[in-house]
């Protein structure tokens, strides 16, 4: 999804035109690069090449943390210092930061790597939106972003009505701006929704590493704390701040099960105070303390 939402808009805004807008080239290890689905991409350049490109997209799925490729991180830097626009889209932008080409940068990166990358990295400006664009690079949260990224980059090349004409051709009417949320906030199993719930998620969700206190969720909502509770209480069987700190909870399970940072990392990127405070939450909310579960999730990989 996140390399179709960039490509196919490119090859929509050839056609439409009536022009040869946009070449598309291809950099991988293989010839053919192979996604995670069923697609494939044939007639990759190799990594190294000099062809020269006015913008470089990493696309990265998977565990962006786990690659381990030196010439890939040191091609990308040759790259950087030639001048050549550098973006990274879904994983791209971890991979983009753990080659040191996103420092002093505003950026953002999918919501699922987030709090990972936050505790990895703790100087990067990271913003939680579709898209940044900061001087020479771009990063993209992935899925569907890269369309209203692609669609920004064609209303500066050739117009907003361009630009619309290619977003129409899709059925995706209604582009959004690089503020918007990567989440809806959406309640679970169906949930009814509720003026006040929704834009507390979305806060919510906004701040894992710096939680926010009832009282300023409250202040969101736009109704007294005890209203809050309430509506929380019935719409969701569970308080404003024990929901919240399970979603946190489940943020750092996943960090927990899937990535090698240390729990006081984790801790921190998921706004516990220290790492007894979190290893009580953790064993409380899970029956079981973070280490337990860790190597309960390794010993099922092996």
């Amino acid at each position: 999804m996140s390399y179709a939402s960039v490509a196919d808009p490119l090859r929509a805004a050839n056609l439409l035109s009536g022009k040869h807008l946009y070449d598309i080239l291809h950099f991988a290890h293989e010839t053919v690069a192979k996604s995670s689905g069923s697609a494939a991409i044939a007639d990759c350049q190799p990594l190294g090449s000099s062809e020269p490109v006015d913008l470089l997209l990493v696309i990265a799925g998977g565990d962006p943390f786990a690659l381990k490729d030196k010439s890939l991180f040191e091609w990308l830097k040759r790259q950087a210092r030639s001048g050549i626009r550098i973006g990274g889209v879904s994983g791209g932008p971890v991979i983009l930061a753990r080659a040191g080409l996103m420092d002093g940068k505003r950026m953002t990166v999918h919501w699922e790597h987030e709090a990972e990358l936050s505790g990895r990295f703790t100087e990067l400006q990271i913003e939680k939106r579709l898209y940044v664009i900061d001087r020479d690079r771009v990063t993209c949260g992935g899925g569907t972003a890269p369309l209203d990224f692609i669609y920004a980059m064609l209303s500066d090349h050739h117009g907003a009505d361009f630009a619309r004409k290619v977003s129409d051709w899709f059925l995706h009417t209604e582009i959004r701006a690089a503020t918007s949320p990567q989440q809806s906030g959406a309640l679970p199993g169906g949930s009814p929704r509720t003026p006040h719930i929704q834009p507390v998620i979305a806060a919510m969700q906004d701040h894992i590493g710096d939680p926010l206190s009832l009282e300023q969720l409250a202040l969101i909502a736009g109704i007294s704390a005890r209203q809050l509770n309430r509506v929380f209480l019935q719409v969701l069987d569970a308080s404003v701040m024990h929901y919240y700190r399970g979603m946190r909870l489940k943020i750092a399970r996943r960090l927990v099960r899937t990535s090698a940072m240390g729990f006081a990392a984790i801790a921190e990127a998921t706004g516990f105070s220290s790492s007894a405070h979190f290893s009580a939450a953790y064993n409380e909310f899970f029956g079981c303390r973070p280490s337990t579960d860790r190597k309960q999730a390794s010993d099922a990989a092996d």
